[in-house]
């Protein structure tokens, strides 16, 4: 074997450096760079994942709530169905006296309690209320099964500042003279001020 000549070696050790050099300075500048945006990206499309994931489920989810928020809105529309409204007076009157048909309650006096007002039991409460008093006549049980009966048909109504007195002094059953506020919410938007006669 021949032996290479010191300068000729000085000049391989020399290329092998600089080859060195320039696959270091690749590495670093180029492809180092390359794996960085890599693992960026891989981060990006991971996030990327999780929101559309996040968006996939509000959407699932939104069906269901559309559904809940339609169910709840027909009940509430069938709930406001027994508040008063339009002529408020008339129409509470009305409801009483169709309600009333199967008791033995016999009410000829209604008075009106003004116009609706602000529901003065919760702050900031979407309804307005009107109220109006009855008077009347009934024997302790019918006035007691009309009274819960009335408010558990009617949740949007409240019974309040019940009287009882004594009719007349005749007989073992007593009728009793009652009087009492029936405080009502009135459907919004279509509240009139009550017309008294």
């Amino acid at each position: 074997m021949s032996r290479i000549s010191k300068q000729k070696r000085n000049q391989l050790i020399l290329v092998a450096l600089v080859t060195l050099l320039v696959v270091a300075g690749l590495w670093f500048s180029l492809i180092r760079y390359q794996q960085d945006n890599l693992v960026s990206l891989a981060a990006k499309t991971q996030k990327s994942r999780i929101t559309f994931s996040q968006i996939q489920d509000t959407i699932k989810n939104s069906r269901e709530i559309e559904a809940s928020l339609n169910a709840l809105s027909n009940r509430l529309a069938e709930q406001e169905g027994d508040m008063a409204s339009g002529d408020l007076y008339k129409s509470m009157i009305n409801i009483i006296k169709s309600f009333k048909a199967p008791y033995r309650v016999d009410i000829p006096e209604f008075h009106s309690g003004g116009d609706a007002v602000p529901v003065n039991l919760l702050p900031k409460f979407p309804y307005k209320q009107v109220t109006l008093g009855i008077s009347g006549t009934a024997y302790y049980y019918d006035l007691g099964r009309f009274v819960a009966d009335f408010e558990n048909q009617f949740p949007s109504s409240r019974i309040s500042n019940l009287e009882l007195v004594p009719a007349s002094a005749s007989g073992p059953e007593e009728k009793l003279s009652f009087r009492m506020d029936i405080i009502s919410l009135v459907k919004p938007g279509v509240a009139r001020p009550a017309i008294t006669p």
